[in-house]
């Protein structure tokens, strides 16, 4: 039994632990940037910077009367032209073929014109892509925008969920793994939090010569920095 635990003892000894300095910035796990799809004037805007949202919630809309009519319209034409492709398919046997590709071709338009104008109508309006938080708008109601030059008009990040971005230098290639524990202080709070690696980018950073890697963490606000120790255990 003391020959095990000396062993043990042993073992314990050789097992060291290398710390590798990182430093690191916070970004949220999720981010986009919002824009219309469209020219049009915006009619309603429903958040603001600060808004928790559900995905596929509506942000904001344009003015649309114009293309809700001529949807309507297209609806319209498409019904009665499914209804005469219906009766021309019932005498199709005693009609020349040539007529009836006329009503076909008439039914096939009218069903693509609905859908066109459907989708004109889908990108009067912005809706959120997932569940976040809204934390920087640049439209008002009333604003003017050019679907010629698409612009930013909202940006969405994930609410809670955060990555740090980690940056080591480049001859550590070889020892940090996925898994390995990270420690780190947050500039401005002396706390010490622990994390694990989710992550290693497989490439290094011509410029500076780094390497990075994430870290999962929550609720720290994005855009803060600070540094810790990539703990790796040597044996």
């Amino acid at each position: 039994m003391r020959k095990i635990v000396l062993l043990l003892l042993l073992i314990t000894a050789i097992a060291e632990a290398k710390e590798i300095y990182a430093t690191f910035t916070v970004e949220a796990k999720q981010s986009a940037n919002l824009a219309f799809n469209a020219s049009g004037i915006v009619e309603k805007v429903n958040v603001d910077i600060g808004s928790v949202v559900k995905e596929d919630e509506i942000l904001a809309c344009l003015e649309s009367e114009d293309i809700a009519a001529s949807l309507q319209i297209a609806k319209t034409a498409m019904k009665y032209a499914k209804k005469d492709y219906k009766r021309q398919l019932q005498v199709k046997k005693i009609i020349d073929e040539a007529s009836f590709d006329k009503y076909s071709f008439k039914y096939e338009n009218a069903k693509a014109q609905m859908i066109y104008q459907q989708a004109l109508l889908e990108k009067t309006v912005l809706k959120a892509p997932f569940d976040g938080v809204i934390f920087w708008k640049a439209l008002e109601v009333g604003d003017t925008l050019s679907g010629t030059m698409i612009k930013t008009v909202l940006k969405i990040q994930s609410p809670h969920q955060r990555k740090l971005i980690l940056s080591f230098d480049q001859k550590y290639w070889k020892d940090v793994k996925a898994g390995d524990r990270f420690k780190y202080r947050i500039d401005g709070d002396d706390r010490v939090y622990e994390g694990k690696i989710s992550k290693v980018y497989p490439y290094a950073n011509v410029g500076n010569r780094k390497i990075q890697a994430e870290v999962k963490a929550l609720d720290i606000p994005v855009g803060l920095f600070g540094d810790g120790s990539i703990i790796v255990e040597e044996k």
